[in-house]
């Protein structure tokens, strides 16, 4: 890598295909813990011009009408009558296809291997693989800077549409970042912008294409893009790149200009391809899935670990096999930041942080958080990425291990120097 370098990274508003799709299976989980919070979700989405199909695998107590639900997720986004481009929340079709879960996976959820051998009574990994969680120290949220900019974009988009700032706007967007960083590894510069926004076909009465893509990116400079960096350590300057609405008119938007799926935006809703991912996406999974569960316990170490001061960018990887408990791996890596080496980092992790699915969802209060939030918590985390909210509160944000950790380290070092004491005396 050369010493200066540009990173990118991109994010999609509420009203994106897939976003609809991810924030309509979350609302389902929503709806089922809000009234059995033992209840096991596993709900996939899809849409397209003038359908959304609700189709997987959900065993529940719950009463819920499915049409209902889905039809108040795509009205709040936006999807009504001429202001939905051609997707309607009242006239859509909504199939609903759903079954319950498999027998088999849930009976090594409920019962663990361990259990199985005897060893207490334990909850098993929902399914096999491997999450990443990541932290660093280039922003206030400890987010890497480009995904982070992308997401205050993306966001900020709905915010102007929905309370009339700009009231022009529809719902579909994306956003784009590029980031220079510079020798010292560290954000320099805002180096490109990018923005396509869906918009209604006139502004204030004008229609000619070219003057309301040059009031379009007039208006998104002043009142999208320069307020998000207000806490920033760099803003765009004289040399900053914009592209807004770079293949001109974007009228037809949403599903009814692109299908959309449940869990196709996992970058988006992670680091933005700062640091690795395990492939496993978050949205319509109950917490017994390791793919979300763990995703937010590894994240919270992470940012503790940096919280902590223990290093500068920390990335700490988890697996599991299906219907077994305890890890089959925990790793930290620290990329030559760390004040102690990966190897001594990890083994305190492993210590300090129960990472079995069942400790998880206690220690989050995962399975709670639905009802706790007057029956919607996961629906608003389903847009905008799963860390880095300082507009939610978060379990997995805080930094409430930060003294553990320091405790830890500060006792093994002690211990480290009374040895060589001791040794130094013999």
């Amino acid at each position: 890598m050369s010493k200066t370098y540009l990173f990118t990274s991109e994010s999609v508003t509420e009203g994106h295909p897939d976003k609809i799709c991810d924030q309509i299976s979350d609302s389902i989980l929503d709806a089922v813990l809000s009234q059995d919070p033992k209840g096991r979700v596993a709900a996939e989405c899809s849409v397209a011009t003038g359908l959304v199909l609700l189709f997987g695998e959900i065993t529940t107590t719950a009463n819920i009408s499915f049409q209902d639900l889905i039809r108040k997720v795509v009205r709040d986004i936006g999807y009504t009558k001429e202001h939905g481009g051609g997707f309607d929340a009242e006239s859509c079709a909504v199939l609903v296809a759903l079954n319950k879960q498999s027998a088999d996976i849930a009976a090594g959820v409920d019962q663990a291997l361990e259990v199985r051998e005897g060893d207490g009574k334990d909850t098993g990994a929902g399914d096999q693989g491997m999450m990443f969680g990541f932290a660093c120290n280039e922003t206030p949220e400890l987010m890497p800077m480009p995904i982070l900019v992308a997401h205050r974009i993306a966001r900020r988009l709905s915010e102007v549409r929905k309370n009339g700032v700009l009231g022009y706007l529809r719902p579909d967007g994306k956003s784009q970042v590029t980031i220079e960083y510079g020798e010292d590894g560290k954000p320099a510069r805002v180096d490109t912008i990018v923005i396509s926004t869906q918009h209604e076909p006139s502004i204030d009465g004008e229609e000619d294409n070219d003057k309301v893509q040059a009031r379009i990116a007039s208006d998104l400079k002043a009142y999208v893009v320069m307020p998000v960096f207000h806490d920033l350590s760099i803003k765009p300057d004289d040399k900053t790149r914009y592209f807004i609405n770079p293949s001109g008119r974007f009228v037809v938007g949403g599903p009814h200009g692109d299908a959309g799926l449940t869990g196709r935006k996992i970058i988006v809703d992670t680091y933005g391809g700062y640091a690795r991912h395990g492939g496993g996406a978050f949205s319509g999974k109950d917490p017994t899935k390791v793919d979300r569960s763990a995703a937010y316990a590894v994240r919270h170490i992470a940012k503790n670990i940096i919280g902590a001061g223990l290093a500068e960018r920390c990335e700490v990887q988890v697996a599991y096999a299906i219907g077994v408990a305890h890890p089959v791996s925990v790793m930290v890596t620290t990329f030559g930041t760390g004040k102690f080496p990966d190897h001594e980092i990890t083994e305190v992790v492993k210590r300090l942080f129960d990472l079995r699915p069942a400790a998880i969802i206690k220690t989050f209060a995962l399975n709670e958080l639905p009802k706790a939030r007057g029956g919607r918590f996961y629906q608003d985390v389903a847009a905008y990425g799963h860390f880095g909210r300082t507009d939610l509160e978060l379990p997995w944000e805080k930094l409430d291990r930060v003294d553990d950790l320091k405790s830890a380290f500060f006792q093994a070092a002690a211990a480290k120097a009374d040895s060589s004491k001791a040794a130094s005396i013999k």
